[in-house]
């Protein structure tokens, strides 16, 4: 018989930084044997099998944890394509080799596990590939970790109250398995199916090839180097930073490169680049944007325009039913509108009549620069209820709970099945530590004084700002950079590695008077 005491305690001694208490109890009701299966090995596929491995030994010791990854290798988006194909064969990643992280990397890591000593403030991707391994092989991650796997269905086999998953996997060699599964958890990203945006006119303007070049709508999916746009006219459409990032690249290029937006990019791209609204429509010649402006020597469009919420094992497995642009499902399945998946309690678990509540999560849903905190506190959470389905209340509450929740989005201003899973008014640190809160008050962690949230990750919410990305920039090209990063290796550091630098950035920006707009924080 298992000691649940050790169960709760050294799930928060693991993974709340060694803040239990000696001797606390919490009686927890399990099965003695489960199986769980992770899709996805990303950096919340990482985040939830290693939380699931944080329990004790003796808890999981009949438990059977697998995670099935269908690439070559860990990392999900940050690893790269080898050999990206044309379109429409979508590539492995929408990675580009020339890519740097748009956030600091304190605001990146898993919590107590900061980036090797020397890396920069904002590294290229390779730094986060060998992060994601670092981390994988501290854990000791990797026996329980099967690469090269799909999972091609998934359909629920069984009663509301009973019953198991059954998984098609498909291998490397195209055979297929089938296995099954009390508990499923998906964690496979949400950068797999890129957003196309279709435009009045848009197949009369291709069709229309001016100077011998081909015309081209091409998603920002398919980017890899910028200069293939050499000597074009390109419009990049979408100010996130993916769209402000290729645009800065492809100007180097280019022979003149306009930006279109929905609203003000929160960074600036560098460099000559004309901002636009939005495009209304295609002529033969151009493209029109809403306020009346053409472009007419235009050759390419760079759709950075996100991506759909899609889930395809789910959806042939009847589980999800895709309904773009709807706020419908009927109770028994899980919808996506292409923006938001629903219904799910915190995010996280699905409220669909069909199962138990506890029997389908998701980790890595809400959209954050802090999102590898974001998945720890969501694995703490899903590990949990796993373990002990009783600490969710009844379905029809957690469906009461969710219909408020989306009620007070609405009332100040959000249409939730439009926004999705972003964490907006900067909330993403007071969901974090809702999800512990809520553990702990139903006795499912250990009650603690001590946040979740270390005071120095909500402090850096300051330094999403522009100014801390400029002042880096700048130190790199003081050379200065390596002398600023010597001697900084535990968390603490690194945060005040940040403080220092974006105060010594917004110093010299005040005495040579320059002004930069103020940074509004939209994750798109």
């Amino acid at each position: 018989m298992v000691d649940f005491r050790q169960l709760a305690c050294s799930l928060l001694g693991s993974l709340l930084f060694r803040l239990s208490p000696p001797g606390c109890y919490y009686d927890f009701r399990r099965d003695v044997s489960k199986s769980v299966v992770i899709v996805g090995a990303g950096s919340a596929g990482l985040a939830m099998l290693k939380t699931l491995l944080d329990l004790p030994v003796e808890t999981r010791a009949e438990w059977n944890i697998v995670l099935y990854e269908q690439r070559r290798d860990i990392g999900g988006i940050w690893l790269p394509d080898p050999s990206p194909p044309p379109p429409p064969k979508l590539p492995e990643t929408p990675l580009y080799p020339l890519l740097h992280t748009d956030t600091p990397v304190p605001i990146m890591t898993y919590p107590h596990f900061p980036f090797p000593p020397g890396t920069p403030l904002f590294p290229t991707h390779g730094y986060i590939e060998r992060y994601h391994q670092d981390y994988a092989t501290h854990y000791g991650l990797w026996p329980y970790i099967k690469l090269n796997h799909s999972v091609v269905l998934s359909s629920w086999v069984g009663t509301p109250h009973a019953g198991h998953w059954e998984l098609v996997v498909e291998d490397r060699n195209g055979d297929r398995i089938q296995k099954s599964f009390d508990h499923l958890v998906v964690a496979a990203g949400r950068y797999h199916e890129p957003h196309m945006v279709i435009f009045p006119g848009q197949d009369t303007w291709l069709e229309n090839n001016r100077g011998g070049l081909q015309r081209e709508i091409l998603h920002s999916m398919w980017y890899r180097n910028p200069s293939w746009y050499a000597n074009r006219t390109v419009v990049v459409v979408g100010g996130g930073p993916s769209g402000v990032g290729i645009a800065s690249q492809v100007l180097q290029f280019a022979h003149r490169v306009y930006l279109s937006v929905r609203s003000p990019p929160r960074e600036v791209p560098l460099g000559h680049v004309e901002l636009k609204p939005e495009i209304l429509h295609f002529t033969s010649d151009g493209a029109v944007f809403t306020d009346g402006s053409t472009v007419q020597d235009v050759d390419t469009v760079l759709l950075a325009t996100g991506y759909d919420l899609r889930v395809p094992f789910l959806e042939e497995g009847g589980e999800v039913i895709v309904k773009p642009g709807s706020n419908e499902t009927d109770g028994h399945k899980l919808a996506t509108n292409l923006r938001y998946l629903f219904p799910l309690h915190q995010h996280i678990f699905s409220l669909s009549a069909s199962y138990p509540t506890n029997a389908l999560a998701f980790i890595g849903l809400p959209r954050s620069p802090y999102i590898r905190s974001s998945n720890t506190a969501q694995s703490i959470y899903a590990t949990s209820i796993i373990a002990n389905g009783s600490l969710l209340a009844p379905r029809a509450e957690l469906l009461s709970e969710l219909a408020d929740s989306e009620e007070d989005l609405w009332r100040r201003g959000y249409d939730p099945y439009y926004i999705g899973h972003k964490m907006v008014n900067n909330s993403t640190f007071d969901y974090q530590e809702g999800l512990i809160k809520t553990l702990r008050s139903k006795e499912g962690l250990p009650e603690q004084n001590i946040p979740f949230i270390e005071p120095w990750r909500r402090e850096s919410l300051d330094y999403l700002s522009g100014s801390l990305k400029r002042g880096w920039k700048r130190l790199e090209v003081l050379g200065l950079a390596e002398e600023w990063l010597e001697g900084v290796e535990s968390e603490d550091e690194w945060a005040d590695l940040m403080r220092r630098v974006n105060a010594w950035q917004r110093d010299w920006e005040a005495v040579h008077h320059l002004v930069f707009p103020d940074d509004i924080l939209v994750y798109s």
